[in-house]
């Protein structure tokens, strides 16, 4: 799977050890930075990551900073996005599962690396549970959002 990641420079760290892991599972990652050590705003690197994600780029997203709050917020703000802030991984999996969440925003300061892996996984493990049928409860609630 094609994967985006963005973060703040609170999230730097937490980025790095993410991506390593991804490509580890044999995902292609787009790392689009921040490089460790600069100060950034976080709203210029979720605006970079969702409209990497809305061009189909990237199928999926990770959105991190330092409490996953501001980066998500950036990240939505694009109509073809659903990012989905998570620190646990049945939130995780409830994201892809009922609102089929393109992106996943969590907070360095907030999840541990092995707790943001796990989280990981359920995202991109977990399948839209309307994928096959277009008039699912699911579907029809997802269609209002965008």
């Amino acid at each position: 799977m094609r994967i985006a990641i963005a973060s703040d420079h609170a999230a730097t760290d937490l980025k790095a050890e993410l991506r390593d892991w991804l490509i580890e599972q044999g995902h292609e990652v787009a790392d689009l930075g921040p490089a460790p050590g600069e100060s950034v705003d976080y709203p210029d690197y979720g605006r970079k990551l969702a409209e990497v994600v809305a061009e189909g780029t990237a199928e999926r997203g990770v959105a991190l900073c330092g409490s996953g709050i501001g980066i998500s917020i950036a990240c939505n703000r694009n109509p073809a996005i659903r990012c989905a802030l998570v620190s646990e991984p049945l939130s995780a999996a409830l994201s892809r599962e009922h609102n089929n969440a393109n992106v996943i925003a969590m907070g360095a300061r907030l999840t541990g690396g092995e707790m943001a892996k796990a989280c990981l996984a359920a995202f991109l493990e977990t399948e839209f549970a309307g994928a096959n049928d277009p008039n699912s409860r699911h579907q029809r609630r997802v269609d209002k959002l965008s």
